[in-house]
């Protein structure tokens, strides 16, 4: 018994001026007070070795998330790693397309790295905002929904370990056809250029299907004479152009076979020192509802496999990096007119 309540105890009953019945009550509240305190102290010392359990099971748990920690910041390391390494391929894939003179090398190249592409940055994304997540946790004391979400963190660095493989094969298969550039600029005649490259594009054309057929019209302004341009680059912007083109027109003819003539007309003009190169076609133009994301990366009408995605965009580059403007006119069931302007003094 506590000591005090004993001394209590010992007083109340050695009292003579205290009646036996108040004695009894005051035993009796006493004796409850003393059971009040046995119980109290049995629940204290049960309350500490819960707490002394708890703490113990919060050390080696917190300990076991520093490893984890220190296991995702290494992963993430390797994840940064890989993704400029990732950056750097795409940077190559678009320099393939650039060197590739008729987009063959390349073709669906685009289609096939975009899925792996936005799988690496939607997981990237989601574990930095799980990271963020398992940090507020930590601090407010949860450190077993901080596990989960770590959990949930390396199973989102395993998926983007995986395209991110995928897409580093794509880009290595592609890499192994491309080819660089001078990236000088020379004095070209670029009629020649043009007329060129039609020719190329309609024969290449012509190689690949026997049925495909086109009518070729050129004007060339002969006042133009030579520009100064990086003629390899200008050169697979006007192929990609009347490549275009020429698919269009054959996509109509496979819709009207009978009364409808393929037509793509090629020309150039010198006008207030400006030089507009047209590539027109009598297709069936350009929906509205996509008029505006054509010169987008990795947008692409065509079926999987016949198109990257990147012609018209990097046409679009090319075209900006000569101080110049790309742009198009059509209307849909007539055909589009796609239009490069030069300054003459490039």
């Amino acid at each position: 018994m506590n000591p005090q309540l004993q001394i209590l105890m010992d007083f109340i009953q050695q009292n003579e001026h205290v009646a036996e019945e108040a004695k009894t009550d005051l035993l009796k509240a006493v004796k409850k007070v003393k059971n009040d305190l046995e119980i109290a102290e049995f629940k204290l010392e049960r309350t500490e070795k819960v707490k002394r359990t708890t703490a113990i099971l919060l050390e080696e748990t917190i300990e076991e998330l520093e490893q984890k920690r220190k296991a995702i910041e290494e992963t993430n390391i390797a994840l940064q790693q890989s993704l400029e390494e990732l950056k750097a391929a795409q940077a190559q894939l678009i320099q393939s397309e650039k060197m590739a003179s008729l987009g063959e090398l390349t073709a669906g190249i685009a289609h096939e790295i975009q899925n792996p592409l936005n799988f690496v940055n939607n997981f990237s994304e989601v574990s930095k905002e799980l990271l963020d997540e398992m940090k507020e946790e930590l601090d407010t004391g949860h450190p077993e929904v901080a596990k989960e979400i770590a959990n949930d963190v390396i199973q989102n660095l395993e998926k983007i370990l995986h395209h991110g493989k995928r897409a580093d094969g794509i880009v290595k298969g592609m890499l192994q056809h491309s080819r660089s550039s001078s990236g000088q600029k020379e004095p070209t005649d670029i009629n020649a250029l043009a007329d060129e490259y039609l020719r190329l594009a309609y024969h290449g054309l012509r190689a690949k299907d026997k049925s495909f057929n086109a009518a070729m019209k050129t004007d060339y302004d002969d006042q133009i004479g030579l520009i100064n341009i990086m003629p390899q680059d200008m050169g697979r912007v006007i192929l990609n152009l009347i490549t275009n083109a020429f698919y269009a027109v054959t996509q109509k003819k496979k819709q009207y076979p009978e009364g409808y003539e393929p037509v793509v007309t090629v020309s150039t003009q010198l006008l207030n020192n400006r030089i507009a190169i047209r590539v027109k076609d009598n297709g069936s133009g350009i929906d509205d509802k996509v008029l505006d994301k054509i010169f987008q990366p990795f947008f692409t009408t065509k079926p999987t496999g016949q198109g990257t995605g990147l012609g018209l965009s990097l046409s679009y580059d090319i075209v900006k990096a000569h101080g110049g403007e790309l742009h198009v006119e059509t209307k849909e069931g007539e055909g589009s007119t796609f239009i490069i302007q030069l300054p003459a003094g490039t």
